[in-house]
């Protein structure tokens, strides 16, 4: 029973990392995009009544979301590797994961700041949740198996 509840709280802490992860990276990031938008139609007209487009040159823009293409899938990816490094206990491993996906882009964000800034807030809030879930799922697993 034990080795079951083991796999299970593997499989669960795994899924909740990425698919969980997925949608509230996703949700902040669409708060981002709004209120950067909102931010911007003040700055354009003083605060009246004129509206900035979806998409416009901004953290939304058609330019940043091609500069971060392939980001959802990079982002599962992380969060498995991160939640993973933490439950088989190499911590460390979180280190290699950031480098490889901070070295991968630079040359792509270097010359984009809007880029660069949801860049590195999906990336912090992708860390993060995986990582809450990580040891969430560790302190379980030292509960069932009791270490």
């Amino acid at each position: 029973m034990t080795v079951f509840l083991v796999v299970l709280i593997w499989v669960v802490a795994l899924a909740l990392s990425v698919w969980v992860g997925k949608w509230a990276t996703g949700r902040l990031l669409a708060r981002i995009d709004a209120a950067d938008r909102k931010a911007r139609n003040a700055a354009d007209d003083g605060g009246a009544h004129a509206t900035v487009p979806v998409g416009a040159d901004g953290v939304d823009s058609p330019q940043v979301r091609a500069v971060l293409r392939g980001g959802m899938w990079i982002g599962v990816l992380e969060r498995i590797a991160v939640t993973g490094c933490i439950l088989v206990g190499f911590t460390p491993g979180i280190a290699v994961v950031v480098a490889v996906k901070g070295l991968g882009r630079f040359p792509q964000l270097r010359d984009n700041p809007a880029a660069s800034e949801r860049f590195v807030i999906g990336s912090l809030a992708s860390l993060l949740w995986s990582a809450a879930v990580g040891f969430a799922a560790l302190g379980l697993l030292g509960l069932v198996t009791g270490t």
